[in-house]
């Protein structure tokens, strides 16, 4: 949505992959490619200080950090508006969609290439520091459709675009093992239909037609899941053509969507759809009125999925990031 952020790269030196407290893998450096779901304050960065301010990160930092979510983000545990596609693309076919920056992954990519020089000198070199590195290419994806949908694209506008999209992802991740990458995680899109923002502003048809356990937008969901399917196709190919490098799939849909059906088994209120931060209402969700400093916040975030309607909880970022480190949500298993 329109007020999603995005990430430039971002680098964490000596960081070690745990879970259950033991050491599974290091990585000396992390570089991420994506959107609000993994951008820990290159938005706020790239914008002047234009990002979300109080009461966003009141969970862990205590200030606002950048971070679209209470706290921590998947990243931050495992180790914003930004399209996979340039906003040109949507504009040529007439396709309604709206972007805060043009920070689309091509845009991204360069600023890598960049950022190479500074890393590493020669091409040996080059090829040692990304050996113990690791590369996620996402998530990015969901924000063209996201931003589309919000702006009244249809599914039959964007379900053709799909290719374009996940042509864009798997492109980057190809170029990235060409400049040394070995080592790369690609995750499918969440189930959008889950979100406050697409069941409070989804027309009726489609409201009608929600899962009868999750209350989730069964049409929404069964869109992600074309998406994540193309995907998870389209990386086969990648593992064939380049079988030195580990390209692993992480499964958000998957992820997200165990804690929409058994949300107290996680510690969740049964309100999954209910929004922590936002303007009132239902499910405490206005488009027009996101979360901000004069919001109504709910007393525990963590009993909460949903931060602001777009973004998950720090707790339930926390779940989904042991789920990718514990399995059974990466393929192949990202710690080997």
């Amino acid at each position: 949505m329109k007020y999603t952020a995005i990430i430039l790269i971002l680098m964490q030196c000596c960081l070690a992959l745990k879970a259950n407290s033991t050491i599974l893998h290091k990585y000396e450096s992390i570089f991420n490619f994506g959107d609000s779901l993994s951008d820990t304050g290159n938005f706020l960065r790239s914008t002047g200080g234009h990002a979300p301010t109080s009461p966003y990160g009141k969970t862990f930092f205590g200030h606002s950090t950048g971070r679209y979510s209470d706290g921590r983000l998947v990243i931050d545990f495992i180790v914003a508006g930004a399209t996979a596609l340039d906003p040109t693309f949507f504009a040529a076919r007439h396709i309604p969609a709206l972007t805060m920056t043009n920070h689309s992954l091509s845009v991204q990519l360069e600023w890598f290439k960049k950022l190479k020089s500074s890393l590493c000198t020669t091409q040996q070199d080059c090829d040692t520091y990304f050996k113990k590195s690791l590369f996620l290419v996402g998530e990015i994806g969901g924000n063209d459709y996201n931003l589309a949908f919000a702006l009244g694209a249809t599914f039959e506008q964007l379900r053709p675009i799909v290719p374009n999209v996940v042509g864009a992802i798997t492109n980057a991740t190809s170029m990235l093992i060409e400049e040394g990458a070995v080592e790369l995680v690609v995750p499918g899109n969440l189930p959008i239909g889950c979100l406050t923002s697409f069941i409070t502003t989804a027309p009726p048809f489609i409201k009608d037609d929600a899962n009868k356990i999750t209350g989730c937008l069964n049409l929404f969901n069964k869109f992600a899941r074309y998406h994540n399917n193309y995907l998870q196709r389209e990386l086969r190919r990648l593992r064939k053509k380049y079988r030195h490098a580990r390209i692993i799939y992480a499964d958000y849909y998957g992820d997200a969507l165990r804690l929409f059906e058994s949300p107290v088994q996680y510690g969740f209120s049964k309100s999954t759809h209910v929004a922590c931060c936002g303007a009132g209402g239902p499910y405490n969700f206005n488009v027009r009125m996101m979360c901000g400093s004069t919001s109504s916040v709910c007393k525990d975030p963590s009993a909460s999925i949903l931060w602001d309607g777009v973004h998950l909880t720090e707790a339930a970022y926390q779940h989904m990031a042991k789920g990718l480190l514990e399995g059974p949500f990466t393929s192949p298993c990202l710690v080997a």
